[in-house]
């Protein structure tokens, strides 16, 4: 019987890595046993990304679409509000005016 699990593509989600430890955001574009496939961007100039995007730099923000091996997934996370504390999407909106989703590209043609 398959797992079903709660990822589908086009969603935003976080992914936590080991080895060198990183933190990554943004969309997911396919999950399967060798790994995960995301376009997004590291989470550790957060501030500076929401900054270039709100100012019209967002050219300047390292935006990119990576294949993850599981060996170094620690953890996935949906992009969700949590403890009353919004999503790192809702948080990209407020703070820039811009829905994360267009900024990340269009949802992966699910072939």
């Amino acid at each position: 019987m398959p797992l079903h699990l709660p990822f589908t593509p086009g969603d935003l989600v976080v992914v936590v890595l080991n080895a060198p430890r990183e933190r990554l955001w943004g969309r997911l574009l396919g999950l399967e046993a060798a790994g995960i496939a995301l376009r997004g961007l590291d989470l550790t100039p957060w501030e500076e990304v929401l900054t270039l995007v709100r100012t019209g730099d967002a050219d300047q923000v390292a935006l990119g679409t990576r294949f993850l091996p599981m060996h170094r997934v620690e953890a996935l996370y949906l992009d969700e509000p949590s403890s009353g504390v919004p999503s790192l999407g809702q948080i990209f909106l407020d703070r820039t005016g811009l829905d994360p989703a267009a900024f990340l590209g269009p949802a992966p043609d699910p072939r």
